[in-house]
């Protein structure tokens, strides 16, 4: 097995079938090897000598991001994915704490640098019509790959700088070296069985850890052909795929809830399509995606950071992750105490009965490939803590040693003292049969803790109706008696992030004093009614009262 991605590259050398499509090109895997040698040598010849060898890359998923990729990984570089939803000192913030001496973008984002301070930062523009960046290739178009390094190329050298996406502060960079870019691909190749024949599409953003670890590595590893998608479009999905005869795709986030909102068609199921793989789909979502589309989803886990394995196994449970990989010893505990969590009760329908005792943060109390952030020991350190990997991530497990995901840390709510998991609160809305999309978040009680507020997204042509969203809560037996939304936010569609994840900043921020309608459940009350002006000023000098005032966003 190839050891390091370097060596993936260099493999493709003389391999004539199609390897990379986008932007109506087609290139052959021995041409990817090419671009990406000459590539490699201009950037051994642009990094200023003594620098550290990091390039960002400011692109949509065109074919210079790939073929970057490769550069870096033949050069002994690494590659910044850098996010084009960041502005002004954010953006260049990410910039240079990467320490990036190059950076790769197009057109299209460059009035984003537009009055930004980037000191020493040479940028190239890679536009397929740029005459500068052809003649600036043109001299290095004989090199081959390994012609060209910053130094020796192992399975230690770092390979990608991939941006978290916390919830508060500066995002921190997760190393990633070449040898666990490669065994991640390769684990991959051996859970899913991807072959030559194989077209992985990739619709997600490329500047994020999903797309490159989880689509672009184990196409490498497995010789199979990348089919890009600039960006991710739930109406071009199905053409995309059958045009590209793609097999393997994955998704992040909201992806799965907006392909199954595009108006059905009698042909959904003619595609290529075996495979989907990805996080936070949801069981019923999944399930209705399979229904529609013939198509498996499997949710997997895994960040970023590598600091944990969940491995899926043919006799996985519905709505479970999988057990522990190979040689980790992962546990599900308090994250207050490190005392591990009850095992997870769940009846005949797979529904969690004692959440409040079964959930816990997952943390990896044996060896772990996490190789720490760029320039950040403070989150190293916190990452660590008591020589454990703390994975901020919520979980329950259940009998059998079975894992299921129940959110994030940071969506953690604190109800009447009861520990509550936004994530578990979803899945059960989501049930609702009018919702197109489902939030769940934290917005301050007025004496203490939290109150639970949900973001509703309808699907077309339906109105919220109070009563029958009252009565399916009072049918859902898993529903905890600190569960039911406090506040109901109604909106046309939920904010996301660029990864298509749901902002939850944001709807955290607005709270209840949004612009959209919200109803809600007023102490003593059996059913929903209309959040007006004179409840929302009550509700704020309560708040006064308690001394909370300051927890509201203005």
């Amino acid at each position: 097995m190839m050891s390091t991605v370097a060596e993936l590259v260099q493999r493709q050398w003389g391999d004539h079938r199609v390897g990379l499509s986008g932007q109506n090109v087609a290139l052959s895997h021995h041409q990817v090897a090419a671009g990406a040698a000459a590539r490699a040598a201009l950037l051994v010849d642009l990094l200023p000598r003594g620098a550290e060898p990091h390039l960002g890359v400011l692109l949509d998923n065109t074919l210079e991001f790939p073929l970057w990729l490769s550069a870096a990984a033949l050069a002994g570089a690494a590659v910044a994915g850098i996010n084009p939803t960041r502005r002004g000192p954010e953006l260049a913030r990410d910039i240079l704490h990467t320490d990036c001496r190059v950076l790769v973008t197009e057109r299209a984002h460059l009035p984003l640098l537009d009055g930004l301070a980037l000191p020493g930062v040479r940028v190239l523009v890679t536009d397929p019509d740029n005459a500068a960046y052809a003649e600036l290739l043109a001299p290095y178009a004989a090199a081959e790959p390994g012609d060209a390094t910053l130094g020796r190329v192992g399975p230690g050298s770092r390979l990608l700088l991939c941006f978290t996406s916390g919830s508060t502060g500066a995002p921190k960079a997760a190393i990633c070296s070449q040898g666990r870019l490669a065994a991640a691909g390769a684990s991959l190749v051996r859970h899913f069985g991807v072959r030559v024949d194989d077209v992985h599409y990739i619709c997600m953003p490329l500047f994020h850890g999903n797309a490159v670890i989880a689509n672009w590595a184990p196409a490498l590893v497995g010789g199979a052909a990348v089919a890009l998608r600039r960006r991710f479009s739930a109406s071009g999905f199905l053409d995309d795929v059958r045009i590209s005869r793609a097999t393997y795709f994955t998704y992040v986030g909201r992806a799965v809830q907006y392909l199954l909102a595009t108006p059905e068609q009698d042909d959904d199921r003619e595609h290529g399509l075996r495979l989907g793989f990805g996080t936070e789909a949801g069981a019923v979502d999944a399930a209705r995606f399979e229904a529609r589309f013939g198509v498996r989803l499997v949710e997997g886990y895994g960040s970023s950071e590598g600091g944990a394995a969940i491995q899926r196994t043919p006799d996985t449970p519905v709505g479970a992750i999988g057990r522990a990989g190979a040689g980790d010893d992962l546990a599900v505990v308090d994250p207050d105490t490190g005392k591990e969590r009850a095992a997870a009760v769940l009846d005949a329908g797979g529904r969690l009965l004692n959440g409040s005792d079964a959930i816990g943060e997952l943390v990896n109390r044996g060896s772990n490939p996490f190789e720490g952030y760029w320039r950040h020991p403070e989150a190293d350190a916190a990452r660590t803590r008591g020589g454990w990997y703390w994975t901020g991530d919520l979980f329950f497990r259940d009998a059998d040693g079975f894992l299921y995901f129940a959110g994030r840390t940071d969506d953690r709510l604190r109800v009447d003292s009861e520990n509550l998991a936004a994530a578990m609160i979803e899945n059960i809305l989501a049930r609702w049969p009018d919702a197109a999309g489902v939030a769940v978040y934290a917005v301050p009680d007025p004496v203490a803790g939290d109150q639970v507020m949900a973001a509703l997204a309808l699907r077309d042509g339906v109105s919220f109706d109070p009563v029958g969203f009252g009565d399916f809560l009072a049918s859902q037996t898993d529903l905890g008696t600190k569960m039911a939304p406090r506040f109901v936010r109604v909106l046309r569609q939920l904010p996301v992030t660029a990864t298509n994840k749901i902002h939850r900043v944001a709807l955290r921020r607005a709270g209840f004093g949004c612009e959209e309608p919200v109803w809600w459940l007023p102490p003593g009350s059996a059913a929903y009614r209309r959040l007006t002006q004179a409840d929302r000023t009550a509700l704020l000098a309560r708040y006064g009262d308690h001394g909370r005032a300051d927890l509201l966003a203005p």
